[in-house]
């Protein structure tokens, strides 16, 4: 216990607040302890989720066949639960609060209901990983999704309201933070905190949506309510289902502009550019999660192809503007300081050694060309066809919330660990490669996925899929080369996983001392604020927008060759 009260130990001013010796900010002992608190159960979700990432990866890949169908969901269950929200939501809180009180130099005010929220959170987070492991016949385990009239067990949607309740107590600290900071002031947000901010809106969209759905389905399991129909119910648990991903979009595009600035040298080309894409995220966001409805007899088509097409692409453009803001912030500032010459010398020469730069900067390419991408074709109407409720659909998300979302905040963990808890790593070649490895495989992983979905059709969902389903002659055998090197590639990305867990206790326990005054090595090459003197305007980004040419150039390939595999389906029966 006393290894782990340390943990908490800094030392503070008589006021509590510590100057950070990397980012230069007045940090208050209540806003560090807080974000570790949150980020430290992170952790412990994403390890008891990859725990389950295993089993069911080792089922999906049947020359292993680890367990049975009956086993397999309650499995899938606690993967998705743990690693898609648990894991996700408590960093985002930890998040809100760096870009908050931390950011704009605060206290973090009502510091009990910021404890409180964790609490209930933590009590939710258990009891839905026990109502998923306890479940029993008639039950059924509730996957993410927890699709009515499925019998899933009332305790389940009980506890998923009260991790969802303990969520916006969590956040509302944070919305006091910014409250008090703007009352009566013309005074504008920095950009992480303003993007904080945006993600924060988007997040009450998305847990209102949870408490809804779960809350109607909580009353039908219960007796309260005869029924619940289907098609309303869908509606609702998409708010939340897909809200959350987008949730986790914004916390990462909020973690791409803190970091690269901390540990790259970047700087924001345009701010008000950058604040727009963020706004324009509010109106056009959550309608991507049209793209799970397409196939719902109960919306119109007018509907579908409004927020498939002219809407969805108000997301996609703020996206496409974020894509260029941020590599072309590290551009301007490495150019600035006079770092790398040539096309991509601004690149080549960047930070790569440092397993934060690298878990900020892969986790920003493979967002991009895997999980945004794909994101953008498979939300289309008719491609979506070729898409729903394949093992591609679930290529895509890892894409996003894998090589994206969790891989960013690999990097903020690493970062946490030296800057608040002043651990160095147990060792800087381990910590390399968990971005390098861990990326690199669940890259390979993904694109099975997505070939073994828009190829072969293999569904998303069952235990056993590249045997011949039972009573027909339909077969996915053609598939199994594919499953092979998934497999082994899962193998490689679970082990990655593993070493970030490992990695990250052991720095926690045994890593050295940084004392006060040391940047720990993550600061670039002249210091935080270090330029050449020239305006940032004056400064050619011809790197940035040689890749935005490439970017431009796979979108339009994978675009048109997914149109064509549309056309391939209509053979089907022929």
């Amino acid at each position: 216990m006393s290894a782990i009260a340390s943990l908490f130990g800094n030392d503070y001013d008589a006021d509590g607040f510590r100057t950070c010796s990397v980012t230069g900010l007045d940090v208050h002992r209540s806003v560090e302890n807080h974000v570790k608190l949150y980020g430290l159960t992170a952790v412990i979700a994403l390890a008891f989720g990859g725990i389950f990432a295993f089993t069911v990866a080792m089922t999906r890949w049947e020359f292993i066949g680890l367990l049975d169908p009956s086993q397999f969901y309650t499995h899938l269950s606690a993967h998705a639960w743990n690693l898609l929200i648990f894991w996700m939501v408590f960093m985002e809180i930890a998040i809100l609060y760096v870009g908050g009180p931390m950011v704009l130099g605060k206290r973090l005010p009502i510091r009990r209901v910021a404890t409180a929220g964790w609490v209930v959170m933590a009590i939710g987070a258990i009891g839905v990983n026990a109502s998923i492991w306890l479940t029993e016949t008639p039950n059924e385990a509730p996957l993410l999704t927890a699709y009515v009239p499925l019998p899933v067990s009332p305790w389940f949607y009980g506890a998923a309201i009260v991790f969802l309740l303990g969520a916006t107590i969590a956040a509302l600290p944070f919305f006091v933070t910014i409250w008090n900071a703007t009352r009566g002031k013309r005074r504008t947000l920095p950009l992480v905190a303003f993007g904080a901010f945006i993600t924060s809106i988007i997040a009450v969209e998305a847990i209102l949506g949870g408490i809804a759905a779960f809350a109607y389905a909580f009353a039908w399991r219960v007796d309260l309510i005869a029924s619940v129909d289907p098609g309303i119910y869908r509606q609702l648990y998409w708010i939340v289902g897909h809200g959350t991903q987008q949730i986790n979009l914004l916390a990462m595009i909020t973690v791409w502009y803190f970091l690269t600035h901390v540990v790259g040298g970047a700087v924001v080309v345009s701010e008000k550019v950058s604040r727009t894409a963020f706004v324009m995220y509010l109106f056009f966001i959550n309608l991507g999660a049209a793209h799970h409805l397409l196939v719902d007899p109960g919306v119109s088509a007018g509907w579908r192809i409004w927020n498939t097409s002219y809407a969805f692409y108000g997301a996609a453009f703020a996206s496409m503007i974020h894509a260029f803001a941020i590599p072309a912030g590290i551009e301007a500032g490495r150019r600035r300081r006079g770092q790398g010459s040539g096309l991509f010398g601004w690149l080549t020469s960047a930070p790569w050694r440092n397993p934060v730069f690298a878990s900020t900067v892969f986790s920003i390419i493979l967002f991009g060309f895997l999980g945004g991408i794909t994101g953008v074709v498979m939300g289309q109407i008719q491609v979506n066809m070729t898409w729903h409720n394949t093992f591609a659909a679930v290529g895509h998300f890892h894409a996003t919330v894998v090589l994206g979302t969790t891989l960013a905040f690999m990097g903020l963990v690493f970062f946490v660990i030296k800057t608040m808890f002043r651990r160095d790593l147990i060792s800087n070649t381990l910590a390399l490669l968990v971005p390098y490895g861990y990326a690199g495989a669940m890259s390979i992983v993904t694109l099975m996925m997505m070939y073994a979905g828009i190829l072969y059709g293999v569904p998303r969902r069952t235990a056993e899929v590249v045997r011949n389903i039972p009573g027909s002659e339909f077969s996915f055998s053609a598939a199994v080369p594919i499953f092979m090197v998934f497999g082994v590639f899962a193998l490689l990305a679970i082990l990655g996983g593993a070493l970030f867990i490992v990695v990250s206790v052991a720095s926690l326990l045994f890593g050295d001392r940084i004392e006060d005054g040391d940047d720990a090595g993550l600061l670039p090459e002249g210091g935080l604020h270090a330029d050449g003197g020239e305006s940032i305007h004056a400064i050619e980004l011809r790197g940035t927008f040689t890749l935005c040419l490439v970017f431009l150039a796979t979108f339009i390939a994978i675009y048109v060759l997914n149109w064509y595999l549309v056309t391939q389906l209509w053979g089907i029966g022929a």
